[in-house]
């Protein structure tokens, strides 16, 4: 009786070496004192010199914010992609990642509504006094991300992904060494036993071939 193979079996008696290790990274980027209510009321009171705490006092910052993006992609030419529903942001960064002739830089500025973690003002009311006074207090809302996609001479594919609501936290995606270079590490082994030949040309080339892309599903 013959037991059918599976293709890790099949694969297994090929491969002639392994490696383990992480293949990308995420990294958050935030202000520390704006991930609590108490510190974003310092914020607005002490840096900002309001005399009062409201985080309606960010929307002037919001909206200055998001037209240094727009303005930072018109002045380079930059396309700006609005991600639609249950696209993939991987497919359209492949296509612009594609069509991108530098060496290095930001190819594509790609905009998707997510729902993200920030702050809002409630109306409280002074138990003695009767007064009312405004509160910040944690919330969620759905706002506008901005993905800026880029391609680094050292890092290879990265995107950094900005919040356009206060508190404007961003995210760092990049492939470590061994994720620019794990389609080329695997597909070699394989390849070189049929072909003898690996794929990509040059550096650049598995750098650009190695993105694995943006956030996992789709919009």
């Amino acid at each position: 009786m013959s037991v059918p193979l599976s293709a890790a079996d099949v694969l297994g008696e090929h491969v002639v070496f392994e490696l383990e290790s992480i293949d990308r990274m995420y990294c958050n980027a935030y202000v520390r004192k704006l991930t609590y209510p108490a510190g974003v009321a310092s914020f607005f009171t002490h840096h900002r010199g309001a005399s009062f705490a409201s985080t309606c006092l960010a929307d002037p910052i919001s909206r200055q914010f998001v037209a240094s993006i727009q303005r930072f992609a018109a002045e380079r030419e930059i396309p700006v992609v609005r991600f639609l529903k249950d696209q993939r942001k991987d497919d359209v960064a492949h296509e612009h990642l594609a069509r991108f002739s530098q060496d290095e830089g930001i190819y594509m500025v790609g905009v998707a509504q997510e729902k993200t973690s920030t702050f809002r003002t409630e109306k409280r009311r002074n138990a003695e006094t009767g007064a009312r006074y405004p509160w910040i207090v944690r919330a969620s809302a759905l706002v506008n991300q901005y993905y800026a996609y880029g391609l680094d001479l050292e890092f290879g594919p990265f995107f950094v992904k900005f919040s356009s609501y206060f508190p404007y936290g961003a995210k760092l995606y990049l492939l470590t060494e061994l994720g620019r270079g794990s389609a080329g590490l695997v597909f070699t082994v394989g390849l070189h036993d049929r072909t003898g030949q690996a794929p990509g040309s040059g550096e650049l080339g598995h750098r650009r071939a190695g993105w694995a892309g943006g956030d996992p599903g789709s919009v």
